[in-house]
C-alpha cells in the first residue's frame, strides 16, 4: 500500500460487523485512505456488535449496553474518539453516548426509560462503570474535517477527472441532527467536497439522502425495490456515471440487490439502471493512487473499471477537441496577422518623411 501521509491523527476504529463480511471493501479502502493520509486507525480491542437497526426496538437498555462497551473497550486503550464507517454503528454509539449523558444530568424530556436509570442499567448488565469520555465519529467526517479538503486535494495523485458522480449520504449519516451533529441534515456538502477535491464532477442530485429501504430489504423487498429505483433513476438522469454511497446498508441494496431493484423497474414499466455503486472510499483511493487490491474493487456486484475506463476517455477525447479548436484559433490568428502584413503596400525608397520644418511666418 503505497500514500503519502498528509496528517498526523491516531483515533480508535470500530469497523463493525458489516464490514468483515458483506462490506469488507468498505473497511479495507477506510483503512487504506485513511492510512495514506496519515491517520492511524487503532482497532478498539475484542469489539463486539453495537446492536446496530435491530437492538433498540427490542429494548433500549440492552442495545445501549452493546453500544457502551465498545466505547469502553476503546477508553481502555486511551482513546476518546472512535471512528465508524457504518452510519448504523455510528447512530448506535452516539445514543448510547448521548443517554448516559442524559443520565447524569437528566433531560425531562426523554422518555422514562431513559431517565436516570438508564445508566445504572447499563452498568449492571457491563457489571462496571459505564464509558462517559468516548464518543464516535464517521470517518467521512474525520476525512472531511480532520484531514480537511485541501489537504486530500493535494494528496491525489490520479484525479478522477471526468467521472461523473451522485453523491449519496443515505438517510442515517446526517441525522438525526440532534445526535450526529455533522454537516446539513437535509443538504450536506461533506461528500460533496471530499468527491470534488478527487477531481470527479459531482452532479446536483436532488435525493442524496432519501431512504433507499435500509434493513426493509429482508422482511418487505417491495418497499426497498421501490424506493432504491427512485433514487437509482434520479442518479441516472442527473447524468452521474456512479451513484457513490457512504453506507453498508445503501450499498447491499443499490449494488448487491441491483437486479431484484431492476426487476421492479421492468414490471413498473421503468428502465434496467447499470451505474455502479462503490463506496466513496473506493474512489478516494483511487484518487490517491492506491492498488485496486487494497480497494476492494473485486468486490463489487456492478463492475467500476468500464466506467472508469469511459470517463477517462470521455475527458481524453475532450481534451483533444478543446486543444483542436485552440490550434485553430491560434492558426487563424497568425494567418490574419499574415494577410495584413502582405496587405500593406511598400513605400518608395527615400519617401520616409523626415522631421516636419516650422512654416514660415506670414
Amino acid at each position: 500500500m503505497s500514500g503519502s501521509a498528509t496528517t498526523s491523527l491516531t483515533l480508535g476504529y470500530y469497523p463493525g460487523c458489516s464490514q468483515t463480511g458483506t462490506a469488507a471493501e468498505y473497511d479495507r479502502s477506510s483503512r487504506a485512505c485513511c492510512q495514506a493520509l496519515g491517520v492511524r486507525l487503532v482497532d478498539v480491542p475484542d469489539w463486539t456488535c453495537c446492536g446496530s437497526t435491530p437492538a433498540h426496538t427490542v429494548d433500549h437498555v440492552l442495545a445501549g449496553a452493546l453500544a457502551a462497551r465498545n466505547l469502553l473497550q476503546a477508553e481502555r486503550i486511551g482513546h476518546d474518539r472512535v471512528a465508524t464507517p457504518c452510519p448504523s454503528c455510528l447512530a448506535a454509539l452516539r445514543t448510547a453516548s448521548q443517554h448516559l449523558a442524559q443520565d447524569v444530568q437528566p433531560d425531562s424530556n426523554a422518555p422514562e426509560d431513559m431517565a436516570p436509570s438508564f445508566r445504572a442499567e447499563v452498568e449492571r448488565l457491563l457489571d462496571r462503570p459505564a464509558p462517559l469520555r468516548a464518543s464516535a465519529v464517521s470517518v467521512l467526517q474525520v476525512l472531511a474535517e480532520d484531514v480537511g479538503i485541501a489537504a486530500i486535494a493535494s494528496a491525489v495523485k490520479k484525479p478522477l477527472t471526468g467521472l461523473r458522480v451522485a453523491p449519496y449520504y443515505g438517510c442515517l449519516l446526517n441525522r438525526p441532527p440532534g445526535l450526529m451533529a455533522f454537516d446539513d441534515p437535509e443538504n450536506p456538502t461533506a461528500l460533496d467536497r471530499v468527491l470534488t477535491a478527487c477531481g470527479a464532477t459531482v452532479v446536483d442530485f436532488p435525493f442524496k439522502t432519501e431512504c433507499c429501504g435500509a434493513a426493509f430489504g429482508m422482511p418487505r423487498l417491495d418497499i426497498m425495490q421501490r424506493l432504491s429505483a427512485r433514487i437509482l433513476d434520479m442518479a441516472d438522469t442527473c447524468g452521474a456515471d456512479v451513484i457513490v454511497v457512504a453506507c453498508p446498508l445503501c450499498q447491499m441494496n443499490l449494488d448487491l440487490r441491483r437486479g431484484q431493484v431492476n426487476d421492479h423497474s421492468r414490471r413498473q414499466g421503468g428502465r434496467e439502471f447499470s451505474l455502479p455503486a462503490p463506496y466513496f472510499t473506493q474512489l478516494l483511493g483511487l484518487a490517491l493512487g492506491l492498488a485496486e487490491a487494497d480497494l476492494g474493487l473485486d468486490k463489487l456486484v456492478l463492475d467500476l473499471r468500464p466506467v472508469l475506463e469511459a470517463a477517462r476517455a470521455r475527458e481524453q477525447k475532450r481534451a483533444l477537441e478543446v486543444a483542436a479548436v485552440a490550434a485553430a484559433k491560434t492558426a487563424a490568428k497568425a494567418a490574419a496577422k499574415a494577410d495584413g502584413t502582405s496587405g500593406q503596400k511598400p513605400g518608395k525608397p527615400g519617401s520616409e518623411p523626415g522631421p516636419k520644418e516650422d512654416a514660415p511666418c506670414a
